[in-house]
């Protein structure tokens, strides 16, 4: 059973770890669900790299060194799909706001008796009946994390099986997944109900599940009910998501006089072009509605603690230490700071946050700045269309940034 250990140096260790693997035998056993018990087919990365405990351009860098492009082309891949699902959101805000939207009328139609409050309960206890989602199900509650392939069988078996919202699904992953992240959840749910590939869903098949998950489901009791999955997938519907909308980019950073940095789960990095005076670490907050497993809210707060950590360290004359949002303003004046510094936050819920305390902060007479990380700068123009478009300039964005300083240590 895997062991998360929320920290910058068990991220890079685990990176260590899996990049003999990450060449041909990842391509060879990737999609294999071998259980919790035995996860060595593949990276175990993404809690970390979510968090940008250990950042997308580090992880390249590192499987580069140990292996041709070729031979890691898919582990690559899987890299760049995490940045392809951020930069297509970041172009399509309003798709993250109509889900947020859904997600809350659907939410009120659970506290009624019905139908689909029967089938939402059986689907997120575990008692629907069919063994492997069962299964799966009491997987991600315990431990926070699923095999891809199974979150692909999950969502399609949820969706056209037990004909339950893509919403309500999306919801129920980023509420106990260690490595939610609202872009790649939001859009890999509307990826399998066919309307990110506008029409084309993804079926789960007894077939496909009995083949890759045949050391987890040996036994036929584990089997029970995969007779009865859907045998069509009918595409979902929606009103027309094409409207694109250009970034914001935000400008170089200019510091000058005191300045404050305010660190968020969205990047624990804490790679920066200057020194701070004073680091201000943001909580984690819940998300509405619905709880969040307390593994995750775990994960998240002891991830934060050793991005403070690592701050006192590298920065030992500035003030450290965590910040409720209702009191950084007060921390800004007790530090008489000038500017405060932020990572940018993509579409999501710290973004909510973050955007809501830089109002405050510029009423407020402060200087608000932003900091993005130039991968991402490269990266997201390329994510407008689909993932394929990015595929094909992958070598030459590995090939610039590869050419790039990066941080090896903890």
């Amino acid at each position: 059973m895997t062991t998360w250990c929320p920290s910058r140096v068990a991220g890079l260790a685990q990176l260590q770890r899996f990049l003999p693997h990450a060449g041909r035998d990842y391509r060879k056993h990737r999609n294999f669900d071998n259980g919790p018990a035995d996860r060595s087919n593949v990276s175990l990365l993404s809690p970390y790299i979510r968090h940008r405990l250990v950042h997308e351009q580090e992880v390249i860098s590192a499987t580069l060194q140990e292996h041709s492009l070729v031979a890691a082309e898919k582990f690559i891949d899987e890299v760049f799909w995490r940045t392809y699902w951020q930069g297509w959101l970041e172009h399509r805000p309003q798709v993250w706001h109509r889900y947020l939207e859904d997600v809350r009328c659907l939410s009120e139609r659970l506290t009624a008796h019905n139908p689909l409050t029967r089938r939402y309960s059986a689907a997120t206890t575990g008692t629907t009946g069919i063994g492997p989602f069962d299964t799966w199900t009491r997987e991600l509650i315990q431990t926070g994390y699923l095999h891809n392939h199974a979150r692909m069988w999950y969502a399609s078996i949820w969706i056209f099986t037990l004909e339950l919202p893509w919403q309500l699904g999306a919801d129920f992953f980023l509420r106990h997944l260690l490595d939610g992240d609202p872009a790649s959840n939001t859009l890999s749910w509307r990826w399998v109900a066919g309307l990110h590939t506008r029409g084309k869903t993804y079926l789960a098949t007894p077939d496909n599940i009995t083949h890759y998950a045949q050391r987890r489901f040996s036994e036929p009791q584990a089997l029970h009910g995969i007779e009865s999955l859907a045998e069509s997938a009918p595409p979902c519907r929606e009103p027309a998501t094409d409207n694109i909308q250009p970034i914001s980019w935000p400008p170089d950073i200019t510091i000058g006089g005191r300045v404050g940095l305010l660190v968020t789960l969205e990047d624990l990095s804490l790679d920066l072009p200057f020194t701070p005076t004073a680091v201000a670490g943001l909580p984690s907050r819940a998300m509405p509605d619905l709880p969040v497993a307390d593994t995750v809210m775990q994960f998240r707060r002891k991830a934060l603690e050793d991005a403070m950590q690592r701050a006192a360290s590298a920065w030992p004359d500035a003030a450290v230490s965590t910040v409720d949002p209702d009191q950084l303003i007060a921390w800004a004046r007790q530090h008489r700071l000038d500017t405060i510094v932020t990572g940018y936050t993509p579409q999501g819920f710290v973004q909510q946050d973050v955007s809501r305390l830089r109002r405050a902060a510029v009423d407020a007479g402060l200087d608000w700045q932003t900091h993005l990380h130039r991968y991402d700068r490269l990266v997201w123009p390329h994510t407008q269309k689909g993932f394929h478009h990015l595929r094909k300039r992958i070598p030459e964005l590995v090939a610039e940034l590869t050419q790039l300083p990066l941080q090896y240590s903890a």
